[in-house]
């Protein structure tokens, strides 16, 4: 038998933290993606000219799931009972924080699919020059998923450079 040092069902909470923010993130990725391509696709058969100009919401779109695998490998890699103590508030804190990035990552990419599929589809045909306006809004539709992963990721920093000051 392995002797943990911590709680035995804390880990459990923690890989469940990891995979929502993997699932959530690559759900949010996959409808910004399918949603903002039926504007490509429209865009495709009424002025294939601008095909290229109008594929940045499924760029930005598809950027959310590598946010979430990227916060899933930072908070399975903190998952080590052996090395050192794991706690329920460790498992909790990875819990809510991949619950936090997850469904951050489903909201923009709702949020640049169906600003995305709208945009391409009326801004570039009706008026060419709202292009700009609407680009401007598929990044603030993803504010929240590009700060959330900013956040995470300098205080993982600060964590580590804490722990090794410790030493």
């Amino acid at each position: 038998m392995v002797d943990f040092s911590g709680d035995e069902t804390a880990p459990f909470f923690g890989f469940l933290g990891a995979a929502a923010a993997l699932v959530f993130s690559c759900m949010g990725a996959a409808y910004g993606t399918a949603k903002s391509g039926v504007g490509v696709a429209s865009m495709g058969v009424m002025r294939p000219e601008l095909v290229m100009k109008s594929i940045v919401p499924v760029v930005m779109a598809g950027v959310l799931g590598i946010y979430g695998l990227i916060i899933a490998v930072i908070i399975s890699t903190g998952i080590n009972p052996k090395a050192k103590s794991y706690y329920l508030f460790d498992g909790y804190a990875h819990l809510s924080s991949g619950l936090a990035c997850g469904l951050a990552g489903l909201s923009a990419g709702m949020a640049i699919g169906i600003v995305g599929d709208a945009g391409v589809r009326y801004t570039i045909l009706i008026l060419y020059s709202l292009f700009v306006t609407c680009s401007i809004s598929f990044v603030f539709t993803s504010i929240p998923a590009h700060t959330y992963f900013t956040l995470v990721v300098f205080s993982g920093f600060v964590l580590v450079l804490n722990f090794s000051c410790q030493f």
